[in-house]
């Protein structure tokens, strides 16, 4: 096998925790009402996505004016439904777009 490539294998895993840190996750599985072990897989696996969200964060392509302008163009499409009670905007409802503040920022467009 390469030794870039690793083993996966579904079985027991031995773990060392703090004692502190297992008091902690005991205490909050029991408040959860899971065992230890499935607290602790839920902890890894939430803490995994948070780490993988980071690095798309840090790989995603930035935004530019394009992108931007293209995706308000989007929401700026009409629409064939009419608006559900209550979700109507306030009477005098200025959008942000249309103040100089946000033209400014856009570089005066």
């Amino acid at each position: 096998m390469p030794a870039n490539q690793r083993k996966s294998v579904i079985g027991k895993f031995p773990l060392r925790l703090m004692p502190s840190v297992r008091r902690g996750a005991e205490d909050f599985s029991l408040k959860e009402g899971v065992s230890l072990n499935q607290f602790i897989n839920v902890a890894v696996a939430e803490k995994i996505v948070h780490l993988q969200h980071d690095e798309w964060l840090a790989t995603r392509p930035k935004p530019t004016a394009a992108r931007i302008a293209r995706a308000l163009a989007i929401l700026d499409r009409p629409t064939q439904n009419a608006t559900d009670p209550g979700d109507e905007l306030p009477d005098g409802y200025v959008s942000i777009r249309d103040t100089d503040e946000y033209k400014q920022a856009l570089g005066g467009k």
